[in-house]
């Protein structure tokens, strides 16, 4: 058998299969894409039915090179590149490239493990023409609209500015949002609890009816004529109703239902979710095992879980829950709305690969992560929980107040995974009721009125967002982290404790975008053109067509705003600082690692500098200030104020207290859990002789340095 030659997407997943397959197969990553419309140019020619002009993007050269000649040595050419549109597309550019490779060229990986990556280089297909038509199609509108309406933006708010065809839309929700919060006007209502005693222990009731109607008490004055109306009036039970029902499992995860849970449970963003799945998806080292893919590919929008699997994780169920935990019959979900169903949901590759098993060669969040995937999918072919719920109506006069309670009879899947929830009053309050008897007369110990204000919507957080995108049809699995990204870095919305804000600039944009371009900037009309590109890719329609039908009107309103719209002036942010170089105010401005100040005489006076934050903490190197500053990241780090002329720096908050070992300044490093550690920063203190140790980045090395170089001066310091 002679030579053949997979191309896959990444070095990770490339050699995780490699370790699989024999000597008689090379496989090569691409570093992802190798061709792409030109930045420079549009690239796209709209007089030709919107041919694109694909190029080599810069850098990918000479891994392109090595892969021809590795390709012209190979008796054949397999291209793995991910299961998806964009991994579609990677491996047209490269099949256009590449000698020896057949029609039949491309594998599709959905999980990889030994059994999997063989069975799938036995039976390569051809390339899915329709789905690269549609990855093509996508690339090409938001090709259009971004470098059409990126120079109105400079021309009529400011330079340097750009839109997106999904990330607007994105970013008009948040300003929506922004708007229905400010123009909320908080009404008032009023609740009343009485707080019963009876044998068997309180009882706390709610008022909920009045004359048979659902109460409403607007105000004070009403509340005290019930107050009144109730004074030393006895309580009678009136009806008890008992109801056996059934919770059952939610789903096994999707991309968007992943990126939530992961985000309301753990914190995590969106894009580092995503990063953490894919280090999952590409092979983890698992000791005897060696490298293994933990879960399945983790961009899919299907709920789908293949029989086999099914019948594993049942078996599974039955071993360690026992039988009465798995369903009489495999549990189907049905996927929402128009689906890409080519894939499974999220989940483990092996479900007898528990957690905790793996746990010691994950970092922290993977294991989380991981963890969460194998409960969500695990709890997902579990039999229902059985909740008996007990309802009391109690009577008094015109009002009815209900206590409700429920006991977890069978815990099912409830002994395993419980969905998180966005909003608190979400949660089920789970409890039991003291024995009552119907016609029972009951005494208040305490009525309890309360006064509230109606509430305006809540604030977008990451989790949020994303379920709203996925539910209005905005975006696709693959789009939902580069969406937040790319918001956040044009500076069109700021996150704060967790929540979305729009900017003005943001605003600004938003409303010229609606004057303008109302089709662009529309919720129904985005989502409708996703539905389009799906059609494509089911090969009902043509690329071009739909294109076309897109750019026309697009066209003619860019011409009109051009010529209509008018200029909008931006008022700059003065910090209060005044320019050292010149004497002008200096101003914010928002760069790609967030905010800094410049100064307003720009061009003409060019002084930058970063926004100082002080951490109320001296350098116990030099005696300087402790300020807070930014990596070329954008993470938070601690430093210095006298630097260059001191270096000392520290991921972690300092205290002023030295390291008894080493005698680095100690910091403080807060948990999940709130509570508060100190930590030496230095990697070679003693104290931290017994921790696990990790790869460290270049910037964590260069940081490692600098702590030892202020122990040393501390030290010398203290010995002088």
């Amino acid at each position: 058998m002679g030579k053949t030659l997979i191309v896959v997407e990444s070095p990770t997943k490339a050699k995780t299969i490699g370790k699989y397959l024999g000597s008689n197969y090379v496989v090569l990553s691409s570093m992802g894409h190798v061709r792409d419309l030109p930045k420079s140019t549009l690239g796209v020619d709209v007089e030709n039915e919107f041919e694109p002009h694909y190029i080599t993007i810069r850098g990918k050269g000479t891994i392109l090179k090595s892969l021809r000649t590795e390709a012209k040595r190979a008796d054949r050419v397999l291209l793995a590149s991910d299961p998806d549109r964009e991994g579609e597309m990677i491996a047209y550019h490269l099949k256009g490239y590449l000698d020896n490779v057949d029609e039949k060229c491309r594998v599709e990986f959905h999980e990889i493990t030994k059994e999997t990556v063989k069975k799938a280089v036995k039976t390569p297909r051809g390339l899915d023409m329709d789905r690269i038509y549609a990855q093509q199609a996508r690339r090409v509108l938001d090709r259009l609209v971004g470098y059409k309406l990126s120079p109105l933006l400079w021309a009529k708010v400011k330079k340097g500015l750009s839109a997106g065809r999904v990330q607007s839309v994105a970013v008009r929700m948040i300003c929506d949002r922004e708007a229905e919060i400010n123009a909320f006007v908080p009404e008032e209502y009023w609740t009343l609890q009485a707080s019963l005693k009876t044998e068997g222990g309180p009882l706390a009731a709610q008022l909920a009816r009045i004359d048979g109607k659902t109460a409403q008490v607007h105000n004070q004055q009403e509340m005290d004529e019930i107050l009144a109306a109730l004074q030393g009036q006895p309580f009678q039970v009136e009806k008890i109703s008992q109801k056996e029902r059934k919770r059952n499992p939610v789903a096994p995860f999707t991309t968007s239902s992943m990126q939530q849970e992961a985000y309301r449970k753990h914190g995590l963003l969106t894009k580092k979710t995503m990063q953490l799945a894919q280090q999952l998806f590409e092979g983890i080292s698992i000791g005897k095992q060696g490298v293994v893919g933990l879960i399945t590919y983790m961009r899919t929008d299907s709920t789908r879980i293949a029989p086999e699997v099914q019948k594993q994780a049942r078996e599974f169920i039955a071993e360690q829950y026992g039988p009465e935990y798995i369903p009489a019959e495999p549990r189907v979900y049905q996927s929402k709305g128009k689906i890409q169903d080519a894939h499974e949901a999220i989940r483990p590759t092996d479900v007898t690969r528990r957690p905790a098993e793996v746990r010691q060669y994950l970092t922290p969040q993977q294991f989380k992560l991981y963890k969460l995937i194998w409960e969500r999918f695990v709890a997902s072919q579990m039999s229902s929980a059985v909740i008996d719920t007990t309802t009391v109506d109690l009577q008094n006069g015109r009002y009815t107040f209900r206590a409700s309670g429920s006991v977890i009879c069978f815990p099912g899947f409830m002994q395993l995974y419980i969905e998180g929830q966005d909003d608190e009053s979400e949660k089920e309050d789970l409890g039991l009721l003291p024995p009552l008897q119907q016609g029972q007369s009951l005494a208040a110990e305490k009525l309890e009125p309360k006064q509230h204000f109606t509430a305006p919507p809540p604030r977008y957080t990451e989790a949020m967002l994303v379920k709203t995108l996925e539910e209005k049809g905005v975006g696709r699995p693959s789009t939902y982290a580069p969406i937040v990204d790319t918001i956040i870095g044009r500076g069109y919305v700021v996150r704060e404790d967790k929540h979305f804000y729009s900017t003005e600039l943001g605003t600004v944009v938003v409303n010229m975008l609606k004057e303008g371009f109302p089709d662009i900037i529309d919720i129904d009309f985005t989502a409708g053109l996703e539905a389009h590109l799906d059609e494509v890719e089911e090969g009902k329609r043509n690329w071009r067509q739909i294109v076309g039908e897109f750019y026309q009107p697009f066209a003619e309103e860019l011409a009109k705003a051009e010529a209509e719209l008018e200029k909008v002036d931006l008022a700059p942010e003065y910090s209060g600082d005044t320019c050292e170089l010149c004497g002008k105010p200096m101003v914010y401005k928002l760069g790609r690692y967030g905010k800094f100040l410049a100064c307003s005489g720009f061009p003409e006076c060019r002084n930058t500098k970063a926004i100082v934050i002080s951490a109320g903490v001296k350098c116990l190197a030099c005696g300087g200030e402790i300020i807070q500053r930014k990596s070329r990241g954008g993470r938070v780090f601690y430093g210095c104020s006298n630097y260059p002329e001191c270096k000392y720096v520290s991921w972690e908050k300092p205290i002023e207290e030295a390291c008894p070992e080493c005698g680095v300044q100690l910091a403080e490093r807060k948990l999940n859990s709130g509570q508060v550690l100190r930590v030496c920063p230095n990697a070679d203190c003693p104290s931290n002789a017994n921790k696990k140790k990790r790869k460290k980045a270049s910037a964590d090395a260069a940081m490692q340095k600098a702590a030892q170089q202020a122990a040393k001066k501390i030290k010398k310091g203290t010995e002088n």
